[in-house]
């Protein structure tokens, strides 16, 4: 068999399924993130009429919940068809009855989690192994893989080892941190997947089929006279699983030269100190075992692979024999235990072999947490720990990546450690979720690992709320593969995608110095005048290539509306060296017709026409001395909000949520309501200015405003003596308030640019079709005045509508109780909620 020499550039989840396809015939589907793409890519490749490794097209079928997509994988394996699905978090916590059956009943049946955090005391949909712990006693044997490479290969051992074991396997890997990671990886050919499977082991499967040719009776009900007997009948299975998949380890190794064991150990021979875990958190204690064994320092990792069954021969065969302290990293937290899962099986092993004379010395052994719901594990908290446990101060439940100022459990991290290969480039961009930039960078990766030799990594940092929220892409590339599953910490490259973020976020501290920042301003030829002063000395203490375009300006010429992402791609291929100018073009190109394709030819053109323009708008800024004229970074001023708001609030709104303590939070998760109104995300490009003279003040655009960032009041005339300078008002018409003056009034930190008010507003100019009541206008034009006017609004008295009739005009005259919604721009759903309210 031929040693893999291809390679590709694809996320862990496009990798499992690409093997999960090939070896099923059925494919029952529920999306919940982040396992979503693995049947999208599977319903595409099924409706593409792709077949899998017997000739057949899988079907593919979504159910109606996680619920019902367990029942029908149960249902078709019962009928002897190759089946998988693919879920995660509570979703997987829905098919647990079902597992409990396929399991009990030895049915070979590999299904693929992408491992997520619990809803508990509050949701995330980030990664950690909360899920699949709890799914430990269903009897499905569980399979880790920490990288994409691994998850790719894996996932194909899993199917085969199930037809041979007749234990049904969820195979897993980290949500997100995994399962989104773009990295290089070797596929594995048809011909490497047939051999991985017996064919008598398929003939088995198949003839347990029910079928009336040869009835039998699945689920019976048994009292306690035979019940317990027959749970135990299934131990020798169990027993004979780790050496069955340690056999297709090794069948696999020979086909494809990769190399994988139950228990992967790296590290010194004789190492002292040895740290445990599974999933993706294992490459970065790799690298830093790697920094200290160069120290002389006697330490190693292991990784484990097979968690369920937990093989105490294979254990002991990986764990070196000198080891006198072991470290074990759980990524999940089960309350009132004394450790968590993995550490208990280490324990329980490591006691059993000392007390049987296997071991002569019991080592130390001391558990922790880490990486709950996606919480960063870089290579400095695993130092910490290391010397934390050299120095005997590492508390056993210890966490780390947090402060806990409650349980006092935490392991301080007191200095960064960068063990990044310093040949690898690593670029950081800033983007706004719905701008293109995820999309364009994705492309960009690709085109650099299928154009060069490069080895790469993409990870995107996305907001809960997604769209209108700011993105972080994370884009690694070199000449040596990239093993490094956390956040970029020191870049070649910053590009901002967004100029309002460089008010309120330090977009530059990752930035090297001698780096590149490029910036997308809406003035770039006076774009040193218009950045605050820190941003400024940042600049010159760093000695930044800096560059600037305004991006929306190309975008709106060439008919793309808010879609900035390829004229920011571009304007990286130009500026960091990384393929020759026409070259990188010539691949941009290529990847709009690919990406767009579908979308039509004047999508493309419109791409491609952003393209030829964007370098002619490409500006290289001198640095110049820091302007005394340019304003200071407000920090942000929520004097007189709760003390919650204060403490909080203000805190996650200043992207530092990480540095708050434990004791910040409420024990029960419980959080205050109208929390909305303090974030100002400050993300339009564009925002509604009102022209009273044609105003007819029918309140539709307040009406359908998703947000609530638009409101109509009356109120007294005499209210206007206070008015700031520039304050807009009409006399208000209406017979029962002869007195009173009306107000249609933005909140432009709040408006998210959608421009339905404008869409919907019926009143135009006579004489200017193009004018209406509310026009979308940049907002850097504006903004001062709005803001000022916004401020003098919000004293207004709201008016008493008691008697008035309650029609879709006067509700707007009410206070609404759902606003500021952090949903995307221009929700067709929040609109109803804020009128209900």
């Amino acid at each position: 068999m031929n040693r893999i020499t291809e390679r590709a550039i694809k996320d862990a989840n496009e990798a499992v399924a690409s093997v999960a396809y090939k070896f099923s015939e059925m494919i029952a589907i529920y999306p919940i993130t982040p396992s979503s793409p693995m049947a999208e890519w599977c319903d595409q490749w099924a409706t593409e009429g792709k077949k899998n490794l017997w000739g057949v097209i899988p079907e593919v079928v979504e159910m109606q919940s996680e619920a019902g997509a367990a029942g029908t994988v149960h249902g078709s394996l019962q009928g002897g068809v190759l089946t998988t699905t693919f879920t995660a978090s509570q979703g997987l916590l829905l098919m647990i009855p079902n597992l409990y059956k396929i399991a009990g009943e030895l049915t070979p049946f590999c299904m693929h989690v992408t491992a997520r955090a619990l809803a508990t005391h509050g949701l995330s949909i980030f990664g950690d192994h909360s899920d699949v712990m709890a799914t430990r006693q269903t009897g499905m044997a569980l399979l880790s893989s920490q990288s994409v490479q691994a998850a790719h290969d894996l996932a194909a051992i899993a199917h085969a080892a199930t037809l041979k074991a007749s234990v049904p396997f969820i195979h897993f890997f980290d949500g997100f941190r995994t399962s989104h990671e773009i990295n290089t990886y070797y596929p594995i050919n048809e011909d490497v997947l047939k051999a991985l499977i017996d064919d008598a082991d398929l003939f088995a499967f198949r003839k347990r089929g029910l079928t009336p040719d040869d009835p039998v009776i699945r689920g019976t009900a048994q009292n306690p006279d035979v019940y317990f007997q027959g749970r135990e009948r299934s131990n020798c299975f169990y027993q004979n699983l780790p050496a069955i998949v340690d056999e297709k380890m090794r069948l696999f190794e020979k086909l494809t030269g990769r190399r994988y064991h139950l228990f992967d150990y790296e590290g010194d021979p004789e190492a002292e100190c040895v740290f445990v875990i599974m999933g993706s958190g294992s490459e970065t204690i790799r690298q830093v075992v790697q920094y200290k064994r160069a120290q002389g320092k006697k330490v190693g990792v292991l990784t484990v692979h097979l968690y369920r069954p937990f093989s105490t021969e294979f254990f002991l065969k990986a764990l070196p024999v000198s080891a006198e302290k072991i470290v074990v990293f759980d990524r999940t937290k089960e309350p009132g235990s004394v450790v968590e899962p993995l550490c208990q099986d280490v324990q329980s092993v490591l006691q059993e072999a000392y007390h049987k004379g296997l071991r002569k010395t019991l080592p130390v052994i001391i558990g922790g947490r880490y990486g709950l719901g996606s919480k960063e594990f870089t290579p400095a908290m695993v130092n910490a720990v290391y010397e934390a446990a050299c120095s005997n101060t590492l508390p056993n439940s210890f966490t780390v990546g947090i402060e806990d100022d409650i349980t006092h459990l935490s392991v301080p991290v007191k200095k960064s450690l960068d063990l990044e290969d310093k040949d690898c480039f690593r670029a950081v961009f800033y983007g706004l979720g719905s701008d293109g930039t995820v999309g364009a960078n994705k492309n960009t990766i690709k085109i650099i690992g299928n154009e060069t030799d490069q080895f790469v990594q993409a990870y995107f940092v996305y907001d809960s709320k997604k769209s209108g929220a700011m993105t972080v892409s994370h884009l690694r590339f070199g000449p040596n593969p990239i093993q490094a599953p956390y956040l970029i910490q020191t870049s070649n490259f910053v590009a901002c995608h967004q100029f309002q973020f460089i008010n309120n976020y330090d977009v530059l501290k990752t930035l090297q110095k001698g780096g590149i920042f490029l910036l997308n301003t809406p003035n770039p030829s006076e774009v040193w005048g218009t950045m605050p002063q820190e941003v400024q000395q940042t600049l010159i203490d760093k000695n930044v290539q800096f560059y600037a375009i305004d991006a929306y300006e190309v975008a709106r010429n060439a008919g793309m509306g808010g879609r900035i992402n390829t004229i920011m791609q571009t304007c990286f291929f130009a500026i960091s060296g990384i393929l020759p100018k026409e070259e990188a073009i010539s691949y941009i190109k290529n990847a709009i017709k690919k990406t767009y394709g579908k979308k039509g030819e004047s999508v493309v053109q419109s791409n491609c026409a952003a393209v030829d323009a964007t370098l002619a708008h490409l500006h290289k800024i001198d640095l110049q001395p820091v302007s005394m004229h340019s304003r200071k970074r407000v920090p942000l001023n929520l004097s007189g909000a709760p003390e919650f708001i204060q403490k909080v609030t203000k805190t996650l709104l200043e992207q530092k949520g990480d540095t708050l303590p434990v004791s910040a939070f409420p024990e029960n998760g419980t959080w205050p309501t109208g929390t909305t109104r303090f974030e100002k995300r400050d993300l339009a490009q564009f925002i509604p200015e009102w022209d009273p003279s044609i105003c007819i003040q029918c309140n539709r655009c307040s009406t359908v405003c998703p947000h609530a960032a638009i409101r109509a009041k009356h109120y007294p005339k005499a209210e206007l003596d206070n008015a700031p300078e520039g304050f807009k008002s009409a006399a208000f018409r209406s017979k029962d308030y002869p007195n009173d003056a009306f107000t249609i009034q933005v909140s432009p930190a709040d408006c998210t640019g959608c421009g339905l008010c404008s869409e919907v507003c019926p009143a135009k100019n006579k004489l200017d079709a193009n004018k209406k009541a509310l026009t979308m206008v940049r907002k850097n034009t504006c903004f001062e005045e709005a803001d000022k006017a916004h401020k003098f609004f919000e004293k207004l008295p709201w008016p008493d509508t008691q008697n008035d009739k309650l029609d879709a005009k006067n509700t707007q005259f009410r206070q609404p109780l759902f606003e500021y919604s952090g949903a995307c721009a221009g929700c067709g759903e929040t609109a109803y909620i804020k009128m209900l309210t």
